[in-house]
């Protein structure tokens, strides 16, 4: 019943295409949020809706390209997810006003210093001040503005992630609900500048923000594990970091991002086979059908057996990820590899077989409307919510740490880590960027691993 109705809901997308302006793309949205089927608070109630939507939107990205799976995700994952994630029952329940009025969301986290760190650095700040009973939230300088940040020259409000501080003690960030935008304009102290011309989703606004001195009302921090008593900073959860719920939003956007990869891939391999498969081609005794060469034919068998280990491994995250978003409990380190694992091999995978299979199909592959030519689609989703390189260097320090306290594993992981060991014990911190191949070896062979544990038997 969701299905029918989200394809009924979505329909005129293709139609609509990647051309139009951003603003335009934006009030799609609006109309979906208003009236389409997904809910808000499905991410929470109904997770499983959430990645079917955006796996029947990612259908979309060999016409369309990513910019409105991009903005629906931003949406629902990265602005609402937050909220349900870290707010107080009340912030919660704002999110039906959201939905009435179909308003739009952006999440501020990326800042221009951090880069593909994002996360990881927070500069942008949050002073509690005690005598207004406001905290007041400001970008000291240059690096710490809000950097790429989709919807953000359309959003009505914004979670803004800034470095929380309580009578000049840091807490570390913490995530803040505020209107950006009053009857279409900005509010005072916040300005936004247009990040330019794309490859690619020039269809989806992306915005580089800054705040000046902004007073947001003590309601705006997100605050149903930590919040400010009598003047204090007090954790609700002990033991629950706000940077850990944070962390979730982007468990599941790496998710869905890496869904979205296979489902471009399939359907570009699924489009290009129709036309070989119809393509005569001159042969000594006559002619056979282009899908019939035999460099092709392979391609088309391996693609077939990578993606479906891939798509088992999908299967596996998604399915643990709605058992942690229905008992809003953390991933476990095992499910957080997983989840690593899936976003880089996905990714990977499917910009590999598409580059192939690019490389075989001539003159058509050049031609407009074949999805070839929306092939940034891939390299977009690589340094989304997690750039694929610091993914590897995450998994590989991880994998080496574990391996200092027990030493078994697979005979690859166990002679890279070892190498790796004896490296760093010569060479100190240094000999990580001296080994580098080795870091991102080690990190393949975990991932060669997690997708062989999810998939032993591949798809033919």
């Amino acid at each position: 019943q969701f299905i029918k109705a989200w394809r009924a809901h979505t329909a005129d997308i293709p139609e609509l295409g990647s051309n139009i302006h951003y603003t335009k793309s934006a009030e799609r949205l609006r109309t979906l949020i208003r009236e389409g089927p997904y809910n808000l608070l499905d991410l929470r109630d109904a997770p499983e809706r959430f990645f079917l939507s955006h796996q029947l939107l990612s259908e979309f990205a060999t016409r369309v390209g990513p910019g409105f799976g991009i903005r629906f995700t931003v949406q629902v994952n990265l602005f609402a997810g937050t909220i349900i994630g870290l707010g107080n029952k009340e912030q919660v329940n704002f999110l039906s006003e959201v939905q009435k009025k179909g308003l739009l969301g952006c999440f501020c986290l990326t800042e221009r210093l951090a880069g593909v760190n994002s996360g990881l650095v927070v500069n942008t700040i949050a002073e509690w001040d005690e005598g207004r009973q406001m905290f007041l939230l400001d970008c000291p300088d240059e690096g710490s503005k809000k950097n790429w940040i989709s919807q953000g020259l359309t959003a009505d409000m914004a979670v803004v992630v800034a470095t929380l501080i309580v009578k000049g003690k840091s807490y570390g960030p913490h995530a803040f609900v505020m209107e950006m935008r009053r009857d279409g304009q900005l509010v005072d102290g916040v300005t936004v500048e247009d990040m330019g011309n794309k490859t690619i989703g020039n269809d989806l606004d992306n915005a580089r923000v800054s705040f000046s001195k902004v007073w947001l009302p003590r309601s705006a921090l997100l605050d149903r594990y930590a919040g400010i008593e009598k003047g204090e900073y007090v954790q609700h959860q002990p033991g629950t970091s706000n940077m850990d719920m944070i962390g979730q939003r982007l468990y599941t956007g790496r998710a869905v991002i890496a869904s979205s990869t296979l489902v471009f891939a399939r359907t570009l391999y699924k489009t290009a086979r129709e036309y070989a498969d119809n393509k005569r081609c001159w042969h000594p005794k006559g002619s056979i059908m282009l899908s019939e060469i035999p460099q092709l034919s392979f391609l088309y068998k391996e693609a077939d057996e990578k993606l479906g280990k891939v798509e088992a491994l999908r299967d596996q995250v998604e399915a643990r990820l709605c058992e942690c978003l229905k008992s809003e409990k953390i991933p476990d380190a095992k499910l957080v590899e997983m989840v690593a694992a899936l976003k880089v091999k996905a990714i990977e995978a499917s910009i590999n077989l598409c580059f192939r299979l690019k490389q075989e199909l001539g003159s058509y592959a050049l031609m407009g409307g074949t999805g070839f030519e929306k092939m940034d689609y891939l390299q977009c989703c690589k340094f989304a919510e997690g750039d694929s390189r610091i993914l590897m260097q995450k998994i590989a320090r991880d994998r080496l740490q574990a391996f200092s306290k027990k030493q078994e594993g697979t005979a690859r992981e166990s002679e890279i880590c070892f190498k790796l060991g004896q490296a760093l014990m010569a060479g100190g911190k240094a000999a990580w960027n001296e080994n580098w191949k080795d870091v991102y070896g080690l990190a393949d062979a975990v991932i060669d691993r997690v997708v062989d544990e999810a998939a032993p038997q591949a798809r033919l």
